[in-house]
């Protein structure tokens, strides 16, 4: 009588195991993520546990004895990934880079070596043939010559390989093809990605070549696998933005050699991405003057400030209860900074439909925004427009006070170089004193600001 297979239920979401199927996983909380897998008979002498990642055999040593040396870093001929990544690429480093199905992600990675033509590179490839890479490529234009093509899944012949050619970068299309043989499981697996991620950082730790890997993502926006793909990789950058739109969005997640949301914006055209060294000009108005419900924002993503324009559309609700959508921006809190208006200023928006919009496609975080959000709100509100050599930076308090955002110097000084006349902050910052070239008005609380605009 043949003996059952023993199989085991594996979270999809954080790849937590269990022993049977579960409805919601007790380790990340998710719902309905457990998929059943072949046990994992490894076989012996199998390095695939992830729990050994980093293990070394010369034993501890005090920090004081290690000798340090700054290693120099890699460029990759794109200055935006340059700068996203730090300076440029650290050797043994793992990288991922995630994002929709054709938002550019193997356009990117294929870009680098093309524009790099000293750095010998092996571009390994599982979802397409090497004619498909070779008509992209022709596309893309660029020097081939230091670019090796290599078609293939198993992570042991990739090692292999890169082993004998001994390259200067590695490049994985993508992480969800590939598969070792010492799993039983599906490629795209939790067990089978997460063996992969962690095979291939052994390989880059140990020989020093940098490894980068394509990641697909799920409907929710997450990279698809385990949790754990993340927290073994040393930097990870996403793509974001409308794949129907021209502009791209690079933003950098997780960097453990430079700063972490760093952002980079690139145009996909018909020779592949190009780098926009100046996103603000992108971003900021781009129609006649005298249209209520913009106002522009001075935003600082990182190191960089950014000016884009915030768009806003105040209208009477018509099905009887009020709609509130935003686009690019947290819903709670646009509705957050409609109840300080109505509560501190005065203006009864319950009964009407807000809908707020990121111009470019960007998603905003940065709380400097909150200023330009009710700006834009009011001007549609009253159908009076701001003057588009205006822009906001501050902070709005539940106490209806502006408060002051970090770094407004570089927000003005940048205003200033994009011919911006006047800019709005918090009377409580001391920064902005010695602006040249544009007029500094400092609000102390949301009702000053509606007295300053619509006076």
């Amino acid at each position: 009588m043949a003996t059952k297979e023993k199989t085991t239920w594996f979270c999809s979401s954080c790849g937590n195991e269990s022993p049977k199927w579960m409805g919601r996983c007790p380790a990340c909380g998710e719902w309905n993520t457990f998929v059943e897998a072949p046990s994992e008979a490894r076989r012996k002498g199998s390095s695939g546990s992830s729990a050994r990642i980093g293990s070394s055999t010369t034993g501890p040593r005090r920090l004081r004895e290690i000798d340090y040396s700054k290693e120099e870093r890699i460029s990759l001929g794109l200055e935006e990934v340059n700068r996203i990544l730090g300076g440029g690429l650290v050797p043994g480093s793992l990288v991922l880079i995630g994002g929709e199905p054709g938002i550019g992600k193997s356009t990117l990675s294929l870009q680098i070596p093309l524009h790099s033509p000293g750095l010998e590179t092996l571009y390994v490839t599982g979802e397409e043939s090497a004619k498909q890479v070779k008509m992209r490529s022709e596309r893309l234009g660029g020097d081939d010559g230091a670019c090796h093509i290599f078609t293939e899944t198993l992570v042991e012949n990739i090692i292999a390989e890169a082993g004998k050619m001994k390259p200067a970068l590695v490049i994985v299309d993508s992480v969800q093809t590939m598969y070792t043989d010492s799993l039983e499981s599906a490629p795209g697996s939790v067990s089978q990605i997460k063996e992969v991620a962690a095979a291939l950082l052994r390989f880059a730790k140990g020989s020093g070549i940098p490894v980068i890997l394509i990641g697909h993502i799920t409907k929710d926006g997450y990279i698809a696998g385990p949790k754990v793909l993340e927290h073994i990789v040393d930097v990870v950058l996403q793509f974001e933005g409308d794949n129907r739109g021209a502009y791209r969005v690079l933003r950098s997640i997780k960097n453990r050699f430079g700063s972490t949301s760093e952002l980079s914006v690139f145009e996909m055209t018909g020779s592949g991405l190009r780098e926009v060294s100046n996103p603000s000009e992108m971003l900021i108005p781009l129609h006649e003057e005298g249209l209520s419900g913009t106002a522009v924002c001075a935003m600082l993503d990182g190191t960089r400030p950014l000016l884009f324009e915030v768009q806003a559309l105040v209208s009477s609700a018509v099905y009887g209860t009020a709609q509130r959508s935003a686009t690019g921006f947290d819903t709670r809190r646009l509705n957050m900074l409609l109840a300080v208006l109505e509560k501190r200023a005065g203006f009864k928006l319950g009964a009407k439909d807000v809908f707020l919009n990121m111009a470019g496609g960007i998603k905003v975080s940065d709380p400097a925004c909150d200023l330009a959000v009710m700006a834009a709100v009011l001007s549609s509100n009253f159908d009076l427009a701001i003057p588009q050599d205006v822009c906001f930076a501050g902070e709005v308090g539940l106490s209806g006070e502006v408060r002051p955002v970090a770094q407004t110097d570089r927000r003005i000084i940048e205003a200033a170089r994009l011919g911006f006349k006047k800019i709005y902050v918090s009377s409580f910052s001391s920064e902005g004193e010695k602006a040249k070239g544009i007029q500094v008005v400092r609000v102390p609380d949301v009702p000053a600001l509606v007295r300053a605009l619509f006076k």
